[in-house]
């Protein structure tokens, strides 16, 4: 690190969990961003200002008015641009340093199946089941590090699924893909503004403990929040062994 960055972290070395060993982690770390909505921009935001050396976003989508209530990446100015480019703008707004790419392309299995073993940890903040099975899988194949967020109306979830540990469940042991929910998405059912802001940083934070080395305690663990009541569920989830994404590892 030069006296820049030294300075720019310096908040971070203080820290005696992260110092200038887990800093000069996360400057040499790679993080995959699958989403750079409601949830992608507060992730997205923390891991550039924390300093992570390459950051890919990944999202097919173009900003619209309406998603200005809640996805602070963007801006008016860049209304009607590709979400992972404004993310990305956003980003080097706040820290030039990260080299981060933005690939405006839907993630199918095809495009994870390239990025995923690329990255050192990879967050899922997309909005559908579908697009979670597929990181999911891509993460159980490659065997990388899956921070999973979700948020509609005033109900959130938050989980670690770390496939490096065979003890350890996937996306998949929780919810089935042959089971899928019905299909909720913000512009019919709304979201709370600050929840996605509340999942997307504790995203962040989970990313950033696993990349300096500290690692996470969410793996076997789903929390539930209810912004509501400010009302915290820690639920223990366990490995389905006859789970199809994970059982044959």
């Amino acid at each position: 690190m030069d006296d820049d960055q030294l300075l720019r972290y310096s908040r971070h070395i203080l820290l005696d969990d992260i110092g200038v060993e887990g800093q000069q982690r996360l400057l040499d770390a790679h993080a995959l961003v699958i989403g750079a909505g409601g949830l992608g921009s507060p992730a997205a935001l923390f891991l550039g200002t924390a300093g992570v050396g390459r950051i890919t976003l990944v999202d097919h989508d173009r900003v619209d008015v309406t998603n200005l209530q809640r996805q602070i990446a963007h801006s008016l100015a860049r209304v009607d641009q590709p979400k992972a480019e404004s993310a990305a703008a956003g980003i080097a707004a706040i820290n030039p340093e990260p080299r981060v790419r933005a690939i405006t392309e839907r993630a199918d299995a095809a495009l994870l199946d390239t990025l995923v073993p690329q990255a050192d940890v990879v967050l899922d903040c997309t909005d559908n089941f579908p697009t979670r099975h597929l990181v999911n899988a891509a993460c159980v194949k490659h065997g990388r590090p899956l921070v999973s967020g979700a948020a509609l109306g005033f109900d959130a979830q938050l989980s670690v699924y770390d496939s490096r540990e065979r003890r350890f469940p996937c996306y998949a042991c929780l919810f089935p893909a042959d089971q899928p929910p019905e299909e909720q998405r913000c512009a019919v059912m709304g979201v709370f503004a600050p929840l996605v802001g509340i999942i997307g940083s504790m995203q962040a934070a989970e990313a950033l403990k696993l990349l300096t080395g500290m690692g996470s305690a969410l793996p076997g663990r789903l929390l539930m929040l209810d912004a509501r009541r400010m009302e915290w569920t820690d639920l223990q989830v366990a490995r389905d062994p006859r789970c199809p994404c994970c059982g044959d590892r």
